[in-house]
């Protein structure tokens, strides 16, 4: 493994605190890890750019304080990866957050980013969110039940072949994956 990259974290709680130069950045790293085979939602590549700022833009829309939150890693001024933690405010539901798209740039792989990005989610979950558990569904087979594992997350079950990766219609379509969900209590 390469040296840790110094990391600085900033949380994005409202739409206002993301201005067009970040949201392209993370449209940019988004279409990075991608297109790279990242497990980050967009499975079929090469992606469309407008399709990832779309979804993007979605996600800086939806920002708020209690119910969806954005965590970005930096390595000095450059955006190095990224994640969306949110919570569903129903009183059955509400003391768990689901994290979504956690990616970290191909140039800092193996170098501790997306373990200090979860690490530190894991803490403004609690202690700011107050939440007790997070849940997140990964990708089978591409090695991130390990990377959760080392984590402390648990692994709680499985949709096999709930991802259709490759082309093809009904029965085996090609490079089907299982959605891994997992669940990281107490935090």
């Amino acid at each position: 493994m390469s040296a840790q990259v110094p990391l600085s974290f900033r949380q994005h709680t409202r739409p206002d605190d993301v201005d067009a130069a970040l949201q392209q950045q993370l449209t940019r790293c988004w279409i990075e890890v991608s297109d790279a085979g990242g497990a980050a939602g967009f499975p079929f590549l090469p992606v469309d750019p407008d399709e990832v700022a779309a979804a993007t833009a979605g996600i800086v829309a939806a920002l708020d304080a209690n119910r969806s939150r954005l965590l970005t890693a930096w390595a000095g001024s450059e955006l190095v990866g990224w994640l969306n933690v949110r919570r569903d405010t129903h009183p059955l539901v509400a003391h768990w957050g689901t994290l979504h798209h956690v990616q970290t740039r191909v140039s800092v792989r193996g170098r501790g980013v997306g373990a200090a990005l979860m690490n530190r989610v894991r803490e403004i979950a609690r202690d700011e969110m107050g939440l007790e558990q997070l849940h997140l569904a990964a990708r089978g087979g591409v090695g991130l039940e390990d990377f959760y594992g080392r984590l402390g997350w648990k692994e709680i079950g499985r949709w096999p072949g709930a991802l259709r990766l490759g082309s093809g219609s009904g029965g085996s379509g090609g490079d089907d994956r299982d959605e891994v969900l997992m669940l990281l209590s107490p935090l």
